[in-house]
């Protein structure tokens, strides 16, 4: 909006400068044919004295007399007395134009600088300021949850979205499975949103604003979970396009017999026992992600990341390893003994 007002206001300057350039063309036209008319007069007097000569130089008085009285009863012409002394006002008008144009683009400039200097935050670290109307539930203020009924209080169903799944991934029961299928591809359709090289998958749902809840499932030997925001590289070959690799992600990965966190292409090792069903509990306001072993009894903390999230994200997973398998869980479903799934990487 305010870049509009900006061209609107150029573009009136440049309609104000055309108007007054037009107003002193006529102007100078009119003095030129002043000058011309001056000049014209000129020559008629020129033509008048070498008239006066001729008659003076009769010597016959009769004859004299009679040219005379003749060139007297010619009618007198009116010849005007134009200044001609134009003054160039071209060089001074360009002068003022240039000077101004100048100015402006050292104003713009200094805007352009003025901008640079106030956002100083790196590409996907932009610090926003949210007003939103948060549920009484969900506030960051409430303490945070410590058994299985209190997390469920923030339970949230997400999905696979297929729009971002990797050829060599497949989703099965509506897109809450996705199994590691390499060297077999599906035919996916080409998307913008779909990751080519690294073999991940977005959840459909964003998060942002409230507190979330969701389990699963995971088998393999190179399973990654976490969370990323939507702006992460689909197609890039780099460690930053996936969700172990940049600083706008985070990451739980399980190995088949010990559990990692990473975060900024940085790994932790974790002394966390193995799993049946991971807990995923994000708190957007306090800026919590943490991941929790789901036992009939008990919730055990696996890791926790303290995160400031300036945006939405989604629900991330990397499946490294052929055969990896991650299922989203019906929260209803029974919670079964816990049971540590270990499978061989594929070669």
């Amino acid at each position: 909006e305010q870049f509009g007002e900006l061209l609107a206001a150029v573009r009136k300057a440049q309609a104000d400068a055309m108007l007054f350039l037009e107003e002193k063309e006529q102007a100078a036209l009119g003095q030129a044919s002043g000058i011309k008319t001056h000049l014209e007069c000129r020559a008629e007097m020129e033509r008048t004295r070498q008239e006066l000569d001729r008659i003076a130089a009769i010597s016959n008085p009769v004859l004299f007399l009679e040219e005379y009285c003749q060139f007297k009863h010619t009618e007198d012409g009116a010849f005007p007395s134009v200044y001609i002394g134009l003054k160039d006002r071209l060089s001074g008008i360009r002068k003022v134009i240039t000077d101004s144009t100048a100015h402006l683009i050292q104003l713009l400039q200094d805007y352009k600088a003025r901008l640079q200097e106030f956002s100083k935050e790196g590409e996907f670290d932009i610090r926003t300021q949210v007003s939103a109307i948060i549920e009484h539930k969900h506030r960051a203020s409430r303490p945070e949850p410590s058994t299985r009924p209190q997390f469920l209080q923030y339970a949230c169903d997400i999905a696979f979205d297929p729009d971002t799944a990797h050829r060599y991934l497949r989703l099965q029961e509506d897109n809450r499975k996705v199994t590691n299928t390499a060297p077999w591809e599906h035919p996916y359709p080409d998307l913008p949103s779909r990751f080519t090289h690294w073999r991940q998958v977005l959840a459909q749902q964003s998060l942002y604003l409230h507190r979330y809840y969701f389990e699963l499932e995971l088998s393999g030997a190179g399973v990654y979970v976490g969370l990323t925001c939507k702006g992460i590289d689909r197609k890039g070959e780099e460690r930053n396009s996936c969700i172990s690799g940049n600083s706008f992600s985070w990451s739980l990965h399980w190995d088949g017999k010990a559990f990692r966190a990473w975060h900024s292409d940085t790994e932790t090792p974790l002394k966390a026992s193995p799993c049946r069903r991971l807990g995923v509990y994000v708190d957007s306001p306090g800026g919590v992600l943490s991941f929790y072993g789901v036992e009939p009894d008990a919730m055990t903390l696996v890791h926790r990341f303290d995160c400031r999230f300036s945006e939405p994200v989604y629900p991330a997973f990397w499946l490294s390893k052929k055969e990896d398998a991650i299922r989203i869980v019906d929260l209803g479903e029974e919670l079964g003994k816990p049971a540590p799934t270990s499978v061989e990487a594929a070669p």
